[in-house]
């Protein structure tokens, strides 16, 4: 059972992603910011992180960041929904900066089942 690592200032989100994430099996494990984020990583390494880009303290593309530098294989995958700037801007620069993939908020249960099964190399949900 793969274990992910969801990374979001927002309970509600978290709420939403994990409920959503351990329906379709997997483990999942919170963090409140980019710092905790990795923390939580190091504590119990994860397969796969989705990390929200605009978070107070460590915002996403420096959590991003930090985990390539720590962690080069890290499997990474960004959401935003905007904040000061657009947020497909944001989701370009993560990806220039290691996130696999992108997804914009908000999304479906059904596009993030995708996207998590497609960075994963699972077969997609049925």
């Amino acid at each position: 059972m793969p274990n992910i690592l969801i990374i979001d200032d927002d309970l509600q989100i978290c709420l939403f992603l994990r409920r959503a994430l351990e329906k379709l099996g997997h483990q999942v494990t919170e963090a409140h910011d980019g710092r905790k984020g990795l923390e939580a990583h190091h504590a119990s390494p994860a397969d796969l992180v989705i990390t929200d880009l605009v978070m107070p303290g460590m915002e996403g593309i420096e959590t991003i960041m930090e985990f390539k530098r720590r962690y080069p294989g890290t499997k990474i995958i960004a959401m935003s929904g905007g904040g000061v700037g657009k947020g497909t801007d944001y989701l370009s620069m993560a990806g220039k900066f290691g996130a696999l993939r992108t997804i914009a908020k908000p999304f479906t249960i059904a596009e993030l089942a995708a996207i998590v099964a497609e960075v994963l190399g699972e077969p997609p949900a049925g």
